[in-house]
């Protein structure tokens, strides 16, 4: 029985925990990732735009009076990519 192949892209350790936290509340703003990540800015930028491009998630910028917010909305592709990924990593903890 082989292993199932687990998703690179989701198998960062960032990556997975925003893919997680929307997977919860749908989307979130960036402020809020950042401080449930522990992740820099400049760090959590990046993750985020790695997961948009692959179409894991939405990315909308708006200001509020003057200051800019982002909001992060995982999509259906995400969601699915990543119940793919938990069900490999099963087939891990589950395996014989």
């Amino acid at each position: 029985m082989a292993f199932k192949e687990l998703n690179p892209l989701l198998h960062s350790e960032l990556r997975l925990a925003v893919m997680s936290i929307l997977v919860g509340v749908g989307e979130a703003d960036f402020v809020f990732l950042k401080q449930e990540t522990g992740a820099t800015a400049g760090n959590l930028s990046v993750q985020l735009d790695k997961l948009e491009k692959a179409g894991y998630l939405t990315i909308e910028k708006s200001f509020k009076g003057k200051r800019p917010c982002t909001r992060c909305r995982i999509t259906e592709k995400g969601t699915s990519a990543f119940e793919e990924y938990v069900n490999a990593l099963e087939s891990y903890i589950k395996r014989p």
